[in-house]
């Protein structure tokens, strides 16, 4: 099959955020299935690494909220209202002024269009409607939204509002307009306001290499690593820090890696890295890794980075979502006293030489098995199977 793969932001250089890795996985299970993928989208303003071969560059544009200037930010807020869409959908759509249309036109014919993320159905409502389509549901994204407003003091929780409801009408308008929904848990799939049971799969996510992790000299008892720009992830890291880092021993050595909000401090004991170049070799220093998310929809790729590591780890239940099955040295624990306490216990066995990294081969042979099914039958119901 010939598909288009409509995204946001083209991939470009190594991925680095949780949306990167998923991207490299949808886009690698497909080319495994034999399709031939056309890429068309955006680059990050900027961008020093050039999109892969078969890719077309709609336009650059700064698109993460945290690095955009006040100026940038009044723009989108005008352009949403005077188009009716929530602002992340309106980026796109400003940005794109008829071209991704015209691309498209001029490179096809395609079997199909895939649609990474329900923002790209509301900026450019008509792929849908023109083409057979199926859609990458990343998250619930109007439940993000609502969560994210939750949190937020009065005006940003009118605006998370605001962006919630127009959500979720594009969200009830793609799953009923694309042949079918991949989504990356079970309880997205049943997270949306329409029924989609008989029209989605859910697909298991995997880093896109497999490569075991270095030997290399411990630099920190317990790592973080993720987009922290990202609400839901920040606000994870925000609870980790006040209510969890306090009731550590002093002796603990705390890592952070991600790209952070200009800004960001941590307690006296924690390290902000930033983005790392080499996330394997970050995981790969760290004794156990803390995945500390309290918030969000759809799967989380730092969680799938540990367990394909083997590395042992401390999660909230909501970092485990879309998990059925466990490695045996990763405890869930959803209170600050518990989530303190399983760290302490993990780090000291560590230490002590009583546990360590599991052999991960079994999850990443199921993860594999289950997500070349999910693609299989996504494609039949595009073919019209």
């Amino acid at each position: 099959m010939r598909l288009a793969f409509i995204t946001s932001l083209l991939p470009a250089g190594p991925p680095q955020s949780g949306f990167e890795i998923a991207n490299a996985c949808v886009l690698r299970a497909l080319e495994e299935a034999g399709c031939e993928v056309q890429l068309f989208g955006f680059l990050r303003e900027g961008e020093g690494h050039a999109p892969p071969p078969r890719s077309t560059v709609i336009d650059h544009l700064v698109i993460e909220n945290a690095v955009a200037t006040r100026m940038q930010k009044c723009r989108w807020m005008l352009g949403a209202v005077q188009r009716g869409l929530p602002v992340i959908s309106a980026k796109l759509a400003i940005a794109d002024g008829g071209r991704l249309r015209a691309s498209l036109k001029a490179s096809g014919p395609f079997d199909g269009v895939v649609i990474n993320s329900a923002p790209v159905a509301g900026a450019f409502p008509w792929l849908a409607q023109d083409y057979p389509a199926l859609l990458v549901a990343h998250n619930v994204e109007h439940a993000t939204a609502a969560e994210n407003a939750r949190t937020s003091h009065v005006v940003i929780e009118a605006l998370y509002r605001r962006e919630a409801r127009l959500l979720r009408a594009i969200e009830n308008r793609a799953l009923a307009d694309c042949r079918h929904i991949w989504c990356f848990t079970q309880d997205d799939r049943t997270g949306f306001d329409v029924d989609i049971t008989d029209k989605s799969t859910v697909m298991p996510l995997m880093m896109p290499e497999c490569a075991a992790l270095p030997e290399v000299e411990p630099a920190h008892d317990i790592g973080l690593i993720g987009t922290w720009t990202w609400q839901p992830n920040l606000a994870g890291l925000r609870w980790f820090f006040d209510a969890v880092v306090p009731l550590l021993p002093e002796d603990f050595s705390i890592g952070v890696a991600g790209r952070l909000p200009q800004g960001a401090a941590a307690p006296a004991r924690v390290t902000l890295l930033g983005r790392v170049p080499d996330a394997n070799l970050f995981v790969a220093g760290c004794r156990v890794m803390a995945l500390a998310s309290r918030t969000g929809t759809g799967v989380q790729l730092k969680t799938i980075e540990t367990f394909q590591s083997g590395r042992p780890a401390v999660a909230t239940r909501s970092s485990v979502r879309g998990f059925s099955q466990l490695p045996g040295n990763c405890l869930v624990a959803d209170e600050a006293e518990g989530f303190a306490a399983a760290l302490i216990k993990l780090v000291r066995d560590v230490r002590a030489e009583r546990s360590g990294p599991v052999d991960p081969a079994l999850f990443i042979s199921r993860q594999r098995a289950h997500l070349s099914a999910a693609v299989a039958r996504g494609l039949d119901a595009l073919r019209g199977h």
